[in-house]
């Protein structure tokens, strides 16, 4: 069973203690529909999560100039991508909105000013992932922006702002990838890893079980598989806001593993479960 359905795991948020957080490997789009190992780790870290009161979700696919938080009532599924098959663009994740929190999130960061947005939805770095999460879409969930124009440093202190969140029931997720060079990617199906996406994929996992959040900020000093593995830090700042919120007795476990398409690493990472 599945977050909203696991009544183990449906508890009160107010009565469940601080929440867990996540940082997510999205990936492939297709990961939405296909039933591979991906979505089926998903569906299996679903049946360990609390029922949380809403999702935020800061996804690498909603870049920004400035912060913004979508306050809609009802966000809209984007199907942010193109030349994938017909049954992709029909998937729809109609989960309500949280527009009350959004307003919160807007007066807990002072880092900067947060605009409210109305425009935006759920992006597939959101929607892929909770469709094997909380399937029944009846959480609400809302997205922070990423400010493309800020540095790395930025976007960690914007998520030690959020930390009041995870004691009002919010799971927060940050979706991207730690490894994502799609320049190099191998579509074959049974293509290797490359030795420079394991080789960062596992100095970064090293590096969060020992807490060196420094070095995981200053990512771009972590030599010729941290250049190789990041060449853009779109779908790397997601972890940094992860990272923010990180106390010093929450746990760390990593229940999804792998590097897809020779360039994508894959890896979930939960604090606090």
């Amino acid at each position: 069973m599945n977050v909203g359905q696991n009544k183990q795991t449906a508890q009160d948020p107010q009565k469940a203690g601080k929440m867990p957080m996540l940082f997510i490997g999205h990936g492939n789009p297709m990961n939405a529909i296909e039933k591979n190992r991906y979505s089926q780790d998903w569906s299996k870290l679903a049946t360990r999560l609390p029922r949380p009161s809403a999702v935020l979700s800061i996804s690498a696919h909603w870049l920004t100039r400035g912060t913004a938080v979508h306050v809609g009532k009802q966000p809209a599924t984007i199907h942010d991508f193109w030349g994938f098959p017909r049954e992709l663009y029909a998937a729809e994740y109609a989960c309500p909105g949280a527009p009350e929190l959004a307003e919160q999130v807007r007066s807990l960061i002072r880092e900067t000013v947060v605009a409210s947005d109305r425009d935006w939805g759920l992006d597939h770095g959101t929607w892929v992932p909770l469709t094997h999460l909380i399937p029944a879409a009846n959480i609400p969930v809302f997205q922070l922006s990423i400010d493309m124009t800020r540095p790395a440093e930025f976007h960690y202190q914007i998520g030690i702002e959020l930390a009041p969140l995870r004691d009002r029931g919010v799971l927060i997720i940050g979706s991207g990838n730690i490894v994502h060079n799609l320049g190099r990617a191998n579509f074959d199906r049974d293509s290797e890893p490359y030795p420079w996406a394991v080789e960062f994929d596992e100095l970064s996992r090293d590096l969060l079980v020992q807490g060196d959040h420094r070095a995981l900020i200053s990512y771009e000093e972590l030599g010729p598989a941290a250049a190789l593995s990041v060449p853009t830090p779109d779908h790397y700042w997601p972890l940094l806001y992860i990272l923010g919120l990180v106390e010093k007795d929450d746990s760390i476990s990593f229940p999804v593993n792998g590097i897809a398409h020779s360039s994508v690493s894959m890896r979930t990472i939960a604090y606090g479960l």
